[in-house]
This record gives structure tokens, sequence and C-alpha cells, in this order.
């Protein structure tokens, strides 16, 4: 299996925004059933958000409002665009399938905010 590869952290100050993109192999993907997953230093991963199988999305409490996840099926892509970023929203972000078996998790995206 080919694993996703993310894109698109970097450093940013508190109150700004990022977008997010994952490229996923054709075999893998749909927009259903996928998420983005965050790691913070000395912490466990965890959900941020993720497109269900029946097209609904769900997001942690801690970025409900700020952030959207979407996909694009034509490009084997989902998205996460993240607004009023906050310093603990820095982690690496990771996305891979969500309410099925995961797949290898590929190197994630470092987003840091940080004034």
């Amino acid at each position: 299996q080919v694993p996703p590869v993310e894109s698109g952290g970097g450093l940013v100050q508190p109150g700004g925004s990022l977008r997010l993109s994952c490229a996923a192999s054709r075999i893998l993907f749909s927009i259903n059933g996928m998420g983005w997953y965050r790691q913070a230093p000395g912490k466990q991963r965890e959900l941020v958000a993720a497109i269900t199988s029946t097209s609904g999305t769900i997001y942690a409490d801690s970025v409900k409002g700020r952030f959207t996840i979407s996909g694009d099926n034509a490009k084997n892509t989902v998205y996460l665009q993240m607004n009023s970023l906050k310093p603990e929203d820095t982690a690496v972000y990771y996305c891979n399938t969500y309410g099925r078996s995961f797949v290898s998790w590929g190197q994630g995206t470092q987003v840091t905010v940080s004034s």
C-alpha cells in the first residue's frame, strides 16, 4: 500500500489559516471514510475531523467552528481548512481512513502556530 501524502503545513501566527491537502491512491481513495488526525509532542494521535461513510462530517470539539474537512474524488484528495489557529493546534497532521482499517501512515505535515 502506498501511504497518503500530506502537505500544506507550516509556521503560522495565532489567528492565521492553513489549508492541508492529502493525496491518496485511487485504490484507497473515497472521500467517504477519510479523516485527518494529529499528534502533538508527548501526546497520542487524535482524530481532528472526518468524512463518514454516509458523507457526514465529524469534528473534535477543540476544532469545531474553526476547521472544515472536504474532499475531491476526482483528484483523490481530501482537504482540511484550518482557520483561527491556536498554539494548541501545533502538531503533525496526518490523513488516513476513518471507519475502516487504517492504511500505512504517511509522514504527515507539521503545523506550528506561534507568534
